[in-house]
């Protein structure tokens, strides 16, 4: 599980971790990363997706700044890394839904039910595997994961994530009550926006006159190519019927463009009159 990817599938051909980012395009994906590697490349490459496609937000320990994301997912990711049942081909996933993380995989289960995380005993399931993670200071001593979980889970999610152990072990955690990943912007498009989001929604709709892309609609507003902007930004419109999709039956086509409706015509309008 440590060598290269050839000699692994030749060995483990159902070994994979699939990486989907679920949030517009609920019946497919908006991102994948089918990952079939080694171990510690497959752990990368479910950090730089995490890293891709979460926020980190500002988090003081004692005078220092810290990565909560990096705390979380670190343990998360290794956890289903190091104690996986490899025998099983059960594909295993790290899915980001709009509201909610889920990270799963095949187990033998020691203990069964939802574990917690503040009073569980560890038991170790692949000891050659945890103590090579340990060696690369990947994980550190059996146990400290769900301790780390447990003082940096709630402070990240907003509320403490669910460990269940059965034949399928699996992470779930809301995203609902972050304040950075499940919220509309600031508040809603209109009366209740701030007036720095105003300016960027007048400016997205008016550009909608035209045809735009979503990465030419985020520039004329100033803001990077990055999902969470295209979250905040372009989503409540088209949510509010003020712009809409020209592939409406494909959300993540790569020709999908924008263009303003009679709603949006209306708002814009308002907007000069006051």
């Amino acid at each position: 599980m440590l060598g290269k990817e050839d000699v692994i599938l030749s060995i483990v051909p159902h070994h994979r971790t699939d990486a989907i980012l679920r949030r517009v395009d609920k019946d497919r994906y908006d991102d994948r990363d089918f990952i079939t590697t080694n171990l510690i490349e497959s752990y990368d490459r479910l950090m730089a997706f995490v890293e891709k496609h979460l926020p980190d937000p500002f988090y003081m320990e004692g005078t220092s700044r810290i990565s909560i994301r990096s705390n979380v997912f670190r343990e998360v990711i290794a956890n289903s890394l190091i104690h996986r049942e490899y025998l099983n081909p059960y594909p295993a996933k790290l899915i980001i839904e709009l509201d909610k993380v889920i990270v799963e995989n095949s187990n033998r289960p020691h203990n069964v039910g939802i574990l917690d995380i503040l009073n569980v005993a560890p038991f170790p399931k692949n000891p050659i595997i945890a103590a090579f993670f340990r060696q690369i200071n990947l994980a550190e001593e059996l146990g400290s994961g769900f301790r780390k979980l447990a003082k940096y889970g709630k402070a990240y999610f907003g509320v403490d994530p669910v460990i269940e152990e059965k034949d399928i072990f699996r992470f779930t955690a809301s995203l609902k009550s972050t304040g950075q990943v499940g919220e509309q912007v600031g508040e809603q498009v209109g009366e209740q926006v701030g007036e720095q989001v105003g300016e960027q929604v007048v400016k997205i709709i008016r550009a909608c006159k035209s045809t735009k892309s979503k990465q030419e609609l985020l520039a004329v507003a100033g803001l990077s190519n990055a999902y969470l902007n295209y979250k905040r930004h372009i989503v409540p419109l088209l949510e509010k019927g003020l712009i809409v999709m020209t592939i409406p039956d494909k959300p993540s086509s790569r020709n999908q463009k924008y263009r303003i409706t009679e709603k949006g015509k209306a708002y814009l309008k308002s907007k000069v009159n006051r």
